[in-house]
């Protein structure tokens, strides 16, 4: 479990790769998943490096690959998923590949070439038996004496008069239906009303041969007079697309024509069915094994893609990288390289030689399915530094039960516990569905999250005696109401049910029988000043939370110091910022718990407020009398309490900073001394003494670290040594090519100290959060259910119970809706910021980069780019 706590140790290696074997080697380091290649030619441009023609050869093999799913996408044949992993293919089986996908991809391509041919004649001649069918009817129309004479007279007025027969000319064709409107109006204006157009529409969609979508056409037929209008009508229909056909003039032809087109579509039918049967047993061979097809060629592609991050030997015979991986995991990678080897073939092993560096190695956590989504809240906020505290750990507990303080109900604790042991339960299910829904795949991966949720709502829902804004009376009543208890009789039952509005004195003898078992009383669920309780109750428990939780935060910075060997920043950082917070809101904490244990029912009245009492303790005021002192010696410790939290601003604003300079200064002095004097002289001046004339014990000071004037020599090489491999947020970290810049230091300083004392007041107020959205969840609780239940529980009519169906219906729709989706949310992003804020900045950094190893399967999920 330590590794959970704090991030994985990591090392830089050096792999020497044979050239046989190289492949191989980074295949097996791909399986396990557990090095970062570090790219070693970042000057060489990407088209120039060695195997950039295997990567092109990857790029096009998977282009084919996706050109195939595409189409049996399109054909919408199911690709079979096994979840097979198959090895990676050697680079000779490359040819073999290339081969197969080019012959399907050829194949593909010419059956549907063939396809779309063969679709298209099948339209045009589809489209013509249409015509031949409805021109018929046009001609049959036609020979009615009046219309004849009528589209005579529209044609040529002045031949309509002489009764001359008409020599009439026209063109048919099919058009998009759509298009018919403004067809009709162009010929009208261009031809100026010459033309006689009839149209009909085609009842069956026609398939367009080229996008395959189903287009609603219709057949028109034109008739005009002359060869100017015939050449202005085809021209109209050449721009708005519309397909002529020749049609015969007689019947006769007509019908034979018919009869031919029928017949060549009974036969084109036949030959489209072989057609689309020989494409679907293409495409189903292919989907049985594209998904496999599909790893093998990504497989290869990362390999060779890694491959161009190594540096070629001289001899080109060695492969040369650099990796970053967990030192706990060395064993596994070895174990792997000797595999990758001896798959290979090779007789010369592969060498794997940890290298020391002054460079900052990545952070990497290991997590598992339960803690991942906590490591991701975590990483939002910022990727740790290397080797600090991990603050997921402690998340796990802190995060659900804030958010549970704020979302308190055993009811809706229930119900979101319940969704999540759904998700919980059939995991294994639903990942092997595999679904693209953002929203679904993002409250999946948060499932254990939201079942902790669920479960600290329960249990401070239970603390609350609040469900479904409803008390639960487990225990019965600590108030009661009896008449023996007033022998003045002047409450009684008929007084009890007169009056809806009653105070119980809690200070009458026999109204209060103590402290409730666990949780609030039922009885302030009726009472009339509940809210009034609850605010005061729950403010104050915001408050405790609050400080417990920063107080938390600054004493897991004591670990960070330690681990990282800054006992200048334990004692002149923590050591004050714990002083200061205690002194002022550890003590506001003693003084909530104090006053609830030393007023009760009868002295409450004159108990003075804290909220005042801390204002005047701030600023020295103790000669208010209308706010009483809590207890004896009050105004004296108090005072001292306030003195030790501003003697602590100056030791983290000024003395820090001095030391620090302090010491660049002697450390400065050290190397000038070194350069001018012998070694053993200076041996001898570090034994006896430091030039002042300081003994070294009198110049240790603070744990070790040479204050006075400045660390001895190997106290130097450590700071150093810190220096260079750790940055912290204090600013003391100075590497020996970094001057020492006083003014930065003292600004930085400043900036931290000025952070941290205005933000233990603004940390404190942001936690009064929890109190403000635990009532205004309650109150909007109870407000759903006065407004929408209560109206179903009132009803005492026989169809009541039909009522009362429908609306359990709406509340519990806006129960889901409201209460829990949106006040969840709401309550999630509140908590979410009270640990990025207000926890974490008292001791995470976040300045981090992120481990991101070669592994396959984060490329095949596509969590990066390869």
């Amino acid at each position: 479990m330590g590794e959970l706590f704090r991030s994985e140790e990591m090392t830089l290696a050096q792999l020497f790769l044979q050239s046989e074997a190289a492949y191989c080697c980074v295949s097996e380091l791909g399986e396990l998943g557990m090095v970062q290649f570090r790219d070693l030619n970042p000057d060489v441009n990407v088209f120039q490096r060695k195997f950039v023609n295997e990567v092109r050869r990857c790029e096009e093999m998977d282009r084919k690959l996706r050109f195939v799913e595409k189409e049996i996408k399109k054909a919408n044949i199911p690709t079979m998923d096994t979840g097979e992993n198959p090895e990676v293919p050697f680079p000779r089986d490359m040819i073999d590949l290339e081969a197969t996908f080019e012959k399907l991809e050829n194949e593909l391509k010419e059956i549907n070439t063939n396809q779309e041919a063969l679709k298209k004649n099948f339209l045009e001649l589809t489209e013509l038996k249409h015509i031949l069918r409805r021109t018929q009817q046009f001609f049959d129309e036609m020979e009615d004496p009046n219309l004849l004479e009528e589209s005579s007279s529209l044609l040529d007025p002045s031949e309509a008069g002489r009764g001359a027969p008409l020599r009439l000319g026209f063109v048919a064709g099919v058009i998009n239906r759509e298009r018919i409107p403004t067809f009709e109006r162009m010929l009208w204006r261009v031809c100026r009303g010459n033309v006689f157009l009839r149209q009909t529409e085609i009842e069956d969609p026609l398939e367009d041969p080229t996008t395959g979508d189903q287009v609603h056409k219709s057949v028109f037929i034109i008739f005009f007079q002359g060869d100017q209008l015939k050449n202005r009508v085809k021209k109209i229909c050449e721009g708005f697309r519309a397909s002529l056909y020749p049609c015969p003039e007689t019947p006769q032809e007509r019908k034979e024509m018919a009869s031919g087109v029928n017949t060549r579509i009974d036969d084109l039918q036949m030959v489209l069915n072989q057609t689309e049967d020989h494409r679907q047993r293409v495409l189903q061979a292919a989907a049985k094994t594209i998904r496999v097809w599909f790893i093998k060629v990504r497989k290869m592609k990362a390999i060779y893609h890694t491959l161009n991050l190594c540096n070629i030997d001289v001899t080109q015979k060695c492969l040369i990288a650099e990796v970053w991986c967990p030192v706990s995991d060395l064993d596994s990678i070895q174990f792997a390289l000797r595999r990758g080897t001896e798959r290979s073939g090779s007789t010369v092993p592969s060498i794997l030689n940890r290298m020391q560096t002054k460079q900052t190695p990545p952070t990497y956590n290991k997590t598992n399915k339960f803690t991942s989504g906590f490591q991701n809240i975590v990483d939002a906020y910022g990727i740790g530094t290397y080797r600090e505290i991990n603050p997921a750990p402690y998340t796990i507990i802190t995060f659900p039960f804030l958010f549970a303080v704020m979302f308190g109900d055993m009811g809706h604790g229930v119900l979101m516990t319940c969704a999540a042991l759904y998700l919980v339960i059939r995991e294994s299910r639903l990942l092997a569905q595999k679904s693209d829904n953002e929203m679904f795949s993002m409250i999946f991966a948060g499932r254990y999250i939201i079942l902790l949720m669920g479960i600290f709502s329960v249990y401070t829902g239970l603390i609350y005696n609040d469900c479904f804004s409803k008390s639960l009376n487990m225990f019965g009543s600590s108030w009661s109401v009896r008449p023996m208890f007033f022998p003045k009789g002047n409450w009684t039952f008929e007084t009890l049910d007169g009056n809806s509005v009653l105070q119980l004195d809690p200070a009458v003898p026999g109204v209060f029988g103590g402290p409730y078992p666990l949780g609030i009383d039922p009885i302030w669920n009726i009472a009339t000043n509940k809210l009034t309780f609850l605010n005061s109750f729950k403010m104050k428990m915001s408050v405790i939370l609050g400080v417990i939780h920063m107080l938390f935060g600054v004493s897991l910075s004591l670990f960070n110091h330690l681990y990282f060997k800054k006992p200048l920043n334990i004692f002149l950082g923590f050591i004050p910022e714990i002083v200061f917070m205690s002194s002022l809101f550890g003590y506001l904490i003693l003084l909530i718990f104090y006053k609830w244990t030393a007023y009760d029912a009868t002295t409450s009245k004159d108990a003075p407020s804290l909220l005042i009492a801390f204002i005047n303790m701030c600023l020295f005021n103790y000669n208010d009398p209308t706010n009483k002192p809590l207890y004896r010696g009050q105004v004296g410790i108090q005072s001292l309490l306030v003195v030790i939290a501003l003697a602590c601003v100056p030791c983290m604003l000024v003395v820090k900073t001095m030391v620090l300079r302090r010491q660049y200064l002697w450390k400065k002095h050290l190397s000038q001394m070194r350069e001018a004097r012998p070694a053993e002289n200076l041996e001898t001046l570090e034994q006896t003494g430091s030039p002042t004339g300081l003994t070294q014990q009198g110049m240790q000071k603070f744990g070790g670290v040479r204050v006075g004037n400045g660390p001895t020599e190997d106290e130097a090489e450590i700071i150093d040594h810190d220096q260079l491999s750790q940055h912290s947020e204090e600013g003391d970290e100075h590497s020996e090519e970094e001057p020492f810049n006083f003014g930065d230091v003292a600004v930085h300083q400043a900036i931290h100290t000025i952070e941290y004392c205005l933000g233990c007041i603004s940390n404190t107020a942001s936690y009064l959060r929890l109190w403000a959205l635990s009532l205004a969840h309650a109150q909007l609780s109870e407000v759903l259910w006065g407004m929408v239940m209560h109206l179903g529980l009132s009803s005492r009519s026989g169809g009541g119970f039909f009522g009362l169906s429908i609306i359990f219906s709406a509340f519990a729709m806006l129960t889901v809706c409201i209460l829990l989706i949106m006040e969840g949310l709401s309550a999630f992003l509140h908590a979410l910021r009270l640990h990025w804020v207000e926890f974490q900045n008292k001791f995470y950094t976040g300045q981090g980069f992120k481990f991101v190893p070669f592994s396959f399967e984060s490329i095949l999920e596509g969590r990066f780019d390869e």
